[in-house]
This record gives structure tokens, C-alpha cells and sequence, in this order.
């Protein structure tokens, strides 16, 4: 059984993550999106529990796909799960040279380890965290931003960190 995971913040999960998703999810027998601490970001809007619930909604919807929160290195999450595969999204050149150096950096620590990097889908590459993060900021619609199986749960979620 091909298993690849598939390695985030997801703060929140976006349109384009779930595209992601959805696309290893052909590649793969099973695909499990590992919610990250990323240590070179602040803690974040949401906090990694209901970042996890907002990837599981998106989960429930793709066959072979589930979620889980990962406190340590990507590869020791691959390694207990038994996946080979570790995939990326890349938005632009720039997404790419970095998840590129990434992957370099996997195979020091797992040399069976093989890093799948997918370009974005033209209509979701301007789609981020950040950018969904401002629209909620500002109480703007979310609209296609975010999977259609969590949209509710995020912006509920949302008001009711902001005291709404």
C-alpha cells in the first residue's frame, strides 16, 4: 500500500490544500495530512486542535485521506506511519526552490523518504492561510477560500474566539 503524507500548518486548511489533498489522494493508496508545529511561524490563529478538526471535515470527503497532529520532525511522523512519500504544494518558483531544498533536507534524515512536490492549480494559487486569515480579520466572506466541508466550522470558530 502506497502511503504519502501530506505536511502543514494549516492555519486554516484552504481551497488549494484541499485540492492538494484530493490529487495525492489519486496518487495514493492512503494520504494522511499531518497538522505540523512550524517553528518558524507564531502560534497561530487557530489552535492545532481545531486546525485538526477543519482538516478532518475536509478528510471525511476524500476517500483514503484522514488527519492527525504531529509534535515532532516530519520524517519520524513518515516513519511511524509507514509512509515513503512526503507531498508539497508549490504556488509559485519561489514555493518551489523551497520545498526543492526541502527535500534535500528529508533525505538526510530518511534516504528512502521521496518528497512529491504538485503545482498549484492556476485558479487556487493566489489562495494562502495568510489570505484567508485577512478575510476573517476583517470579516470578509470566505466564499471558495475554504473547503465547502469545513467553511462554517472556520468562520463559527472564528467568532467565537472574537467574542461573537
Amino acid at each position: 500500500m502506497k502511503h504519502a503524507i501530506l505536511t502543514g500548518s494549516f492555519d486554516p486548511v484552504t481551497s488549494g490544500h484541499e485540492n492538494l489533498i484530493r490529487r495525492a489522494a489519486q496518487m495514493f493508496d492512503r494520504v494522511t495530512v499531518v497538522i505540523l508545529a512550524n517553528t518558524e511561524k507564531a502560534s497561530g490563529m487557530f489552535p492545532p486542535v481545531d486546525r485538526l478538526r477543519f482538516c478532518e471535515e475536509v478528510c471525511r470527503t476524500i476517500p483514503g485521506a484522514d488527519a492527525l497532529l504531529w509534535g515532532g520532525l516530519t520524517s519520524d511522523a513518515a516513519k511511524e506511519l509507514g509512509a515513503r512519500f512526503i507531498v508539497r504544494g508549490a504556488r509559485s518558483g519561489g514555493d518551489f526552490d523551497y520545498e526543492y531544498n526541502l527535500a534535500f533536507i528529508m533525505k538526510r534524515f530518511d534516504p528512502a523518504l521521496e518528497t512529491v512536490i504538485l503545482p498549484a492549480m492556476p485558479e487556487l494559487a493566489a489562495i494562502s492561510s495568510t489570505y484567508v486569515r485577512d478575510l476573517l480579520k476583517y470579516g470578509a466572506p470566505l466564499g471558495d477560500a475554504v473547503p465547502e466541508a469545513c467553511r462554517e466550522d472556520i468562520a463559527a470558530t472564528c467568532a467565537r474566539m472574537n467574542g461573537q
